[in-house]
C-alpha cells in the first residue's frame, strides 16, 4: 500500500496513485540520485561547476496478490516485469486507517510479506520445473553440465517445498552460476519499505504485536527495512527545499524517509561509490562492492578496463583534511594502485591509461 505514491515522491513523476488495487498497469521507470553528503563536500572543495550523483533506477510495478502466480489480479505479466530488476523493493502498509482500502481487508504486514514472497516462490518453482523437464534429455545423453545443473535445480525445488526463497536454498557459487540464466525472482535481494502515515495509527506505535511479527519475519529472511511516509513525502515534492524541514516537523515526520530509502536500495544492490573531483565536475561513480580499479575505471570509460596502467587514490576525508592534492601528495597520502586494487567506498580516484 502506497507503492505508486512512494514512486511519485521518489521521482516526482506523475503516475497513477489512486486508492484502489491494481491501479498500476504499465510499469513506470524513474532514475533517482543517491543522497551523499560526501559529494557536496568534495564539490565545495574543488569549487566544481557541475555535481553528478550516483543513481538508482526504480520501476513501479503493479502489486501482487494471493494467486498471482496462477494469474490472479494482474498476474504473470507483472512477475515478468519483476524478473527484469536487480532487487525487489516491497512497500508494506504499516498503519491502520479504515478509509484506506487494503486488498485483504486486514492490516497484517507479515502476512502481506509472506503472500508476496510465496507468489514469487511459486513462479520460480514453475520456472525450475520447466527447466528440469527441458534438460532431462541432455542428462540422459550423459552431459555433465546438465547433470550438475539438475542437482542445483533439485536443491531449489526442495527449498521451495520447504518454504524457502531461492536466495536461502544453500546453492554454491558454482551452482548459482549454472542457474543464473533463469533470473529467479527469489534469488534477488529484497528491501522492505514500511509505509507509515502522518497522524495515523502506525503499527510500531500501537505495540499490538503486528509490528514485532513483521520485524521478526524480515530478520528471518535476512532482509533490511526502512520506515517511510509515502503520502507525506509526496506532499513535500511541492515544498521548496529550504522549507521542507519545518514542514516535516509540522507533519510529525522528523526524518527524510526518501533519503534512507534510496540509500538503503543502493546498499541492498551491493553498490558503492567512488569519486572524481575537479573544477569542471565532481561525480559519484557506481560500482559493485569488490570491484577492482580497472573495473571502476570502466565506469568512466571502457578504455580504462583494457588500457589501465594505474590509479591514484586517496580517501575522501583525507583529501578534505589536507586541503589540496598537492598537500596530500607531499604528505604521501595519495597512493598509487595497480590492477589488483579493490576499490573502497569513498575513494577519490584519478586513472591513468595507455
Amino acid at each position: 500500500m502506497g507503492k505508486s505514491t512512494l514512486f511519485n515522491a521518489l521521482t516526482k513523476a506523475s503516475v497513477p496513485a489512486e486508492n484502489y488495487p491494481f491501479c498500476t498497469i504499465d510499469p513506470s521507470v524513474g532514475v533517482v540520485g543517491v543522497p551523499d553528503h560526501r559529494l557536496g563536500a568534495l564539490a565545495k572543495f574543488s569549487a566544481s561547476e557541475k555535481v553528478v550523483p550516483a543513481a538508482v533506477e526504480f520501476v513501479d510495478i503493479a502489486g501482487l496478490v494471493k494467486g498471482a502466480a496462477e494469474g490472479e489480479g494482474l498476474g504473470n505479466q507483472f512477475l515478468a516485469n519483476i524478473r527484469e530488476t536487480d532487487a525487489i523493493l516491497q512497500v508494506v502498509r504499516f498503519f491502520d486507517d479504515p478509509n484506506v482500502t487494503h486488498v485483504a481487508d486486514e492490516v497484517e504486514p507479515y502476512k502481506d510479506i509472506e503472500i508476496v514472497n510465496l507468489e514469487l516462490a511459486l513462479a520460480d518453482a514453475e520456472q525450475v520445473r520447466k527447466r528440469r523437464d527441458k534438460i532431462a534429455g541432455d542428462i540422459k545423453r550423459g552431459l555433465k553440465e546438465a547433470a550438475a545443473e539438475d542437482v542445483a535445480l533439485a536443491k531449489l525445488s526442495q527449498g521451495f517445498a520447504a518454504g524457502k526463497l531461492a536466495l536461502h536454498a544453500g546453492l554454491t557459487k558454482e551452482q548459482m552460476k549454472l542457474i543464473s540464466g533463469l533470473n529467479l525472482l527469489t534469488m534477488k535481494p529484497i528491501f522492505y519499505a514500511l509505509n507509515k502515515k502522518s497522524g495515523g495509527h502506525n503499527l510500531d506505535e500501537l505495540a499490538d504485536g503486528r509490528a514485532a511479527r513483521a520485524f521478526e519475519l524480515i530478520e528471518t529472511l535476512g532482509g533490511r527495512h526502512v520506515f517511510v511516509d509515502a503520502a507525506t513525502e509526496r506532499e513535500l515534492n511541492d515544498v521548496a527545499d529550504d522549507d521542507r524541514e519545518s514542514f516535516r516537523q509540522e507533519l510529525g515526520t522528523s526524518e527524510d524517509g526518501l533519503a534512507g530509502l534510496i540509500r538503503g536500495a543502493y546498499d541492498t544492490l551491493g553498490l558503492i561509490s567512488f569519486f572524481t573531483t575537479g573544477a569542471d565536475e565532481t561525480r559519484a561513480w557506481t560500482v559493485t562492492s569488490g570491484s577492482t580499479a580497472p573495473v571502476a575505471g570502466a565506469a568512466i570509460h571502457n578504455d580504462f578496463l583494457e588500457k589501465f596502467i594505474r590509479a591514484e587514490v586517496i580517501e575522501w576525508r583525507k583529501l578534505l583534511e589536507l586541503g589540496s592534492y598537492a598537500a596530500a601528495r607531499e604528505r604521501g597520502m595519495v597512493r598509487t594502485e595497480g590492477r589488483e586494487y579493490v576499490v573502497s567506498d569513498g575513494d577519490v580516484m584519478i586513472f591513468l591509461h595507455g
